[in-house]
């Protein structure tokens, strides 16, 4: 099969292919006489495997792991256990993040009940004095000395 069935058929973009296999996710095919790539079927769920775990977030550094297990059935599986733990543990983190997040949004879209004008929008005035405060701290650390001496604290006139 050709590239373009290949990405049709594991809904992968033609570039995304042409990537795994320069960074040797996925094995470079045979060339037909024309020149073209040749795909066979191995390609497909090979392909369909890395899609699945890019589905699920895996970093490509862990599907290439995930994959000399594919072609050592034997191994023993505690490393994958391992990968898959770290990759859970990852979207917990995200997770919690994504629900911070939500309560910042929530908090701030409480800022505006009813409709009115922008100068009067308790969300922008929100999100203004946030970015000051955000300028503020990031000015007061600018100040600190970097020899180690009165760490954190701004020098006495």
């Amino acid at each position: 099969m050709k590239i373009g069935e290949l990405a049709k058929a594991t809904r992968v973009d033609v570039e995304t292919i042409r990537y795994y296999e320069r960074i040797g996710l996925l094995p470079a095919p045979a060339r037909a006489h024309n020149g073209y790539r040749s795909y066979a079927q191995a390609h497909l769920e090979r392909l369909g495997f890395i899609r699945h775990c890019r589905a699920l977030d895996i970093p490509l550094a862990d599907i290439a792991r995930l994959l000399e297990f594919v072609q050592d059935p034997s191994a023993e599986c505690r490393e994958i256990d391992q990968l898959i733990d770290t990759q859970l543990a990852r979207v917990r983190a995200r997770l919690a993040s994504l629900q911070a997040l939500e309560q910042q949004l929530v908090m701030l879209r409480r800022q505006c009940g009813a409709p009115h004008r922008a100068t009067d929008c308790g969300i922008l005035h929100e999100l203004s004095a946030a970015a000051h405060e955000e300028l503020d701290g990031e000015l007061t650390a600018a100040e600190r000395p970097t020899d180690g001496g009165d760490r954190g604290r701004k020098a006495r006139t």
